[in-house]
């Protein structure tokens, strides 16, 4: 006995400095691809705009922001994103239930449909929304109701765009939760909401805390929602930032609003990150084809009309009035026509060295790539993130969230100005593109995957180590099994993000390799039924594209055949 105990200690402190060791390398490579193509960047815009003759000139943080509009600004972004993200989670969380724990007749179709215009161009569902609540809209039509320039305007669109990140991501984690469990407090005298509350609350709060993380950051950020919807009442920071960096041209502004912007983002992501490491335990996850059951009772089938109806009018109808102006006026004075997509095969010229259509299949290339990317880099700082002893390691995992709270303007302008010498020359190559679409895919790798991993009882790989099996072996054997439908979800996201991404891209794309949403912006810039109705016909392309891709990625993930979803 006494020789089995002196043999055990040790093993157990090379298995806690073993794991250290792993965690650091798996961090190692995040970190470079952050350094480089992150930090790098916008360190070199904030330089640019505070630095004069060599000297850094930060008295003018105080002069900005001593500006009453700045100050308005900061409190508008602010005020907005808060009722945006708590309208989101109260509308959307429904929705996580129903996918979660129903299994209806055209479920996968709805999952994927919901999810489509997370990878919309702002511009293009401003546009719709537009259509639906402005001058002329639906409902001046109807009620003669207008929105636009309202904050109701904005706050909608913004709920259209992130339902579908509470949706999954707090859905996917309550799939594989045991419901046992709540039904063991129901048997023990609790009541549905008590029970709900008490059991299946604090183990969802990781996952919701995730979402709003997410939902927050993206609309702390709006730009092109904003844009069409507000008006000129209405700014965020990313709007000033772009308005003090391509119109007025006052770097130094922009560098101040990209530091407070960035300052704000940290702060809350700190504080998110302490919040739910008080939260976070180890939960039972099972799998989740037996937690999904057909509806029973008048409340389940009224709550499951409640969010199908829910999806049709504030998904569905946006979309359709999309569909619907891309053949408008195609087929001559009023009339419906394919003559906007015929259009697409020709080259102007004007506006693109190629047809538009190839936009398509640059799109898709990139995006592909940009998965991949996400996917490894992501992969392995969530792997490496899941054991939270460090301080290091807790701070990481906040920094990796800041590309989606620091203006992808300021992203986009900061590749061109330091990834334009060796040994960093890539401007001219096609990787850039992937590059800045993966930065924001990484964190949406991260923050679907973490949840899952940090719920795999750790004692299960202690065992495994225990047993000899080296840190990526036990990785192989005990986490993948549990988290690749978590992995499947992720790649997804940042799929359907890099197809989506505007904001870098614009600055980035080359003339002859546009992306769907460049070819998109270009056309709405430019006069004309044509260009306007071409523009709507790519956005319909782009939606279908996403849909099928969602779609697919619905079947692998429910496949049965290999019993580990």
């Amino acid at each position: 006995m006494d020789l089995t105990r002196t043999e055990v200690k040790p093993r157990k402190r090379d298995l806690r400095g073993g794991g250290s060791a792993a965690r650091l390398g798996l961090l190692t490579l995040p970190a470079v691809f952050f350094a480089l193509f992150f930090a790098y960047p916008v360190a070199a815009i904030v330089s640019r705009g505070l630095k004069t003759d060599g000297h850094w000139q930060f008295g003018r943080i105080t002069d900005v922001l001593g500006q009453s509009d700045i100050r308005h600004v900061l409190w508008f972004t602010t005020w907005q994103a808060l009722a945006s993200t708590a309208l989101t989670l109260l509308i959307a969380l429904p929705g996580a239930y129903v996918f979660a724990r129903f299994e209806f007749r055209g479920k996968q179709v709805l999952r994927a449909v919901v999810t489509v215009p997370f990878v919309l161009p702002t511009v293009v569902v401003g546009t719709a929304f537009l259509a639906l609540v402005g001058r002329g809209g639906l409902l001046d039509q109807l009620w003669g109701v207008r929105l636009d320039t309202t904050v109701w305007a904005i706050l909608l669109a913004h709920v259209f765009f992130n339902y579908a990140v509470v949706v999954r991501t707090v859905g996917g984690l309550w799939a594989q939760l045991d419901p046992r469990q709540e039904e063991a407090a129901r048997m023990l005298g609790a009541s549905r909401w008590t029970a709900w509350r008490t059991v299946t609350l604090p183990a969802l709060g990781p996952a919701v805390a995730a979402a709003a993380l997410m939902v927050f950051l993206f609309t702390f950020t709006s730009f092109g929602v904003v844009q069409i919807l507000g008006g000129p009442t209405f700014s965020t920071l990313e709007v000033e930032i772009y308005r003090q960096t391509a119109q007025i041209f006052d770097l130094s502004t922009a560098a101040v609003l990209t530091i407070v912007q960035f300052a704000a983002v940290g702060v809350i992501l700190a504080v998110h990150a302490w919040s739910v490491r008080r939260r976070e335990s180890a939960l039972r996850l099972v799998d989740a084809a037996h937690t999904a059951r057909r509806p029973r009772g008048a409340g389940q089938w009224a709550l499951l009309g409640g969010v199908v109806t829910t999806v049709a009018l504030l998904i569905l109808l946006p979309l359709g009035v999309l569909v619907q102006r891309s053949f408008q006026g195609a087929g001559g004075a009023g009339g419906f026509g394919f003559g906007y997509y015929k259009a697409l095969t020709t080259s102007d010229s004007g506006a693109f060295l190629v047809p538009p259509i190839e936009a398509i299949g640059n799109s898709l290339r990139y995006a592909l790539a940009a998965t991949a990317i996400a996917v490894v880099i992501g992969g392995l700082a969530a792997a490496a993130l899941t054991r939270r002893s460090s301080r290091l390691a807790r701070g990481f995992d906040a920094l990796l969230m800041l590309p989606l709270g620091v203006s992808a303007v300021t992203v986009g302008f900061g590749f061109l100005i330091t990834l334009d010498k060796p040994p960093l020359d890539l401007r001219g190559t096609w990787i850039l593109v992937p590059l800045a679409q993966a930065l924001v895919g990484v964190p949406f790798v991260v923050r679907t995957m973490l949840p899952v991993l940090r719920a795999v009882d750790g004692r299960l790989r202690e065992a495994a180590a225990v047993l000899g099996a080296s840190p990526l072996r036990a990785w192989r054997e005990v986490d993948l099994p549990m988290v690749r439908r978590a992995l499947l979800i992720a790649a997804g996201f940042a799929f359907a993000v890099s197809l989506g991404e505007f904001g870098a891209t614009v600055f980035i794309a080359r003339p002859d390799s546009p992306t769907l949403p460049v070819a998109v912006a270009r056309l709405l810039g430019r006069a004309g039924e044509l260009n306007y109705g071409q523009a709507m016909a790519l956005s319909t392309i782009l939606m279908v594209v996403c849909a099928v891709s969602l779609l697919l990625l619905e079947r692998m993930r429910t496949d049965r055949t290999t019993g580990e979803f």
